[in-house]
């Protein structure tokens, strides 16, 4: 009989803000993937098939549903950019202490929320 250690289920885990972040990670790069590269051909097609193409690809954009999709994928950006910044902090060995490791946990979401805020704010206002 094979007596390989078994690695540990999700159950026996406690949650953590380290893992939310984690899971946001690979969520917000596969929504990226798929919204992000719909958004892009249908923007690439749109300007390659003339002006009333563009025009509707403008129009779509417009609506508070294209509004939705655009500062959903930039909050996907900025929280999969800054929980990749905290996992290339932690490939170099620094972060691991427990309460450093959940202060960053924490504040990588709402550091990229802020920053969505703070983008949108700049395209709207300027």
């Amino acid at each position: 009989m094979n007596q390989r250690p078994l690695s540990p289920h999700l159950q026996i885990w406690r949650w953590g803000p380290h893992m939310l972040v984690s899971i946001l990670h690979r969520a917000t790069g596969d929504g990226m993937a798929l919204v992000g590269l719909g958004v892009l051909l249908w923007w690439l097609g749109s300007l390659a098939s003339g002006p009333e193409s563009y025009a509707t690809f403008q129009w779509a954009m417009g609506t508070p549903v294209g509004y939705l999709v655009l500062i959903g994928l930039s909050w996907a950006f900025f929280t999969h950019m800054m929980s990749g910044l905290r996992h290339f902090v932690l490939d170099i060995g620094a972060g691991y202490e427990l309460d450093t490791n959940r202060t960053w946990s924490v504040a990588a979401p709402i550091i990229a929320i802020l920053l969505t805020a703070a983008f949108w704010a700049v395209i709207l206002l300027v």
